[in-house]
């Protein structure tokens, strides 16, 4: 036997010899707020499977899961850029050019137009 005292009740017997199930008890899951209203309500309806047998936790967890994935994907959807006039406006000039060939150098090392 075991010193226990928390641990769930066992299912007992039934006359037949096969074992009755025990009533639904709540496991004590603390949940903490996330800050987001639509996911804590999500959150909060897992405490209804306390209340249920075993074979209806599907349908709760399934439902909180839809839920959660909802809000998951409503995070990804493309947020609206800003607004004509909202922002910085782009340079309309491109910026000058950098020179693509070296100016020639005389024998003196200075390039020729600097020569005299």
């Amino acid at each position: 036997m075991s010193d226990v005292t928390d641990a769930a009740p066992e299912a007992e017997a039934g006359e037949d010899g096969g074992f009755e199930p025990v009533a639904p008890a709540p496991l004590g899951v603390e949940r903490v707020p996330t800050g987001r209203p639509d996911v804590d309500a999500l959150l909060e309806r897992l405490a209804d499977a306390d209340h249920l047998p075993a074979d209806g936790h599907l349908d709760v967890y399934e439902d909180v899961h839809r839920g959660l994935r909802s809000e998951l994907t409503s995070l990804d959807a493309v947020r609206p850029g800003p607004t004509p006039g909202s922002g910085p406006t782009p340079p309309t000039s491109s910026p000058t050019p950098l020179p693509t060939t070296t100016p020639h150098r005389g024998p003196s090392g200075r390039p020729d137009h600097l020569r005299s």
